[in-house]
């Protein structure tokens, strides 16, 4: 057993994110598709408050968007808050290599990632990630796909393959870490809002 236990109290879990090797990814959030997810306005709302969570927990946050010829621009509301997108054609965004690259850079070894098609694009993303030794994390109220069925499925999947489910609020307070942070009141002002009516 191990007895690791001392005056400081319990050594903090590997399990947990840090914002020290942590990035939030935002998957093809785009305005063609995201408008036939149910739930898209909660979804991006979710998406958002993570967003504005990373910037002042000071993670990298980056953002992709599927064939945006034929799909367009990642949603306004998103599109404002993130450098530009990676543009791809591939479901998975693997195929951004400068994207991850640059964040290995950063001794990044953990990937929240959030946005849709749970089943497709972010499904797949997950699965390179992990194949390649990463910590996969899936903001579960900030994934989405069109038909429940996929939606489910892929996460039944994805937790059978290691990638850690977790939601929006915990992800920000894993951020966090303690109430002693200087961050923590303007972290309290993202998770008192109130979600948007479907």
């Amino acid at each position: 057993m191990n007895d690791s236990v001392g005056q400081q109290g319990l050594p903090r879990s590997p399990e947990l994110m840090s914002r020290d090797d942590t990035a939030l990814i935002v998957i093809d959030v785009q305005g063609k598709l995201s408008g036939l997810i149910p739930g898209h306005r909660r979804i991006i709302w979710n998406i958002r408050r993570l967003i504005d969570g990373a910037r002042l927990f000071g993670l990298p946050v980056a953002a992709t968007e599927q064939y945006p010829q034929g799909l367009g621009p990642t949603v306004p509301e998103l599109a404002a808050l993130v450098d530009p997108a990676a543009a791809k054609t591939r479901f998975s965004c693997g195929e951004c290599g400068e994207l991850f690259a640059g964040l290995r850079e950063r001794k990044v070894y953990r990937y929240l990632l959030c946005g849709i098609e749970s089943h497709v694009c972010v499904q797949q993303t997950a699965l390179d990630l992990l194949a390649t030794g990463q910590r996969v994390y899936l903001a579960v109220d900030a994934i989405g796909a069109r038909h429940r069925i996929d939606h489910d499925t892929a996460l039944l999947r994805l937790e059978a393959s290691g990638a850690t489910m977790t939601t929006t609020e915990a992800a920000l307070f894993e951020w966090c870490e303690h109430a002693r942070d200087p961050a923590f009141k303007q972290l309290s002002k993202l998770i008192q809002e109130q979600a948007p009516e479907e």
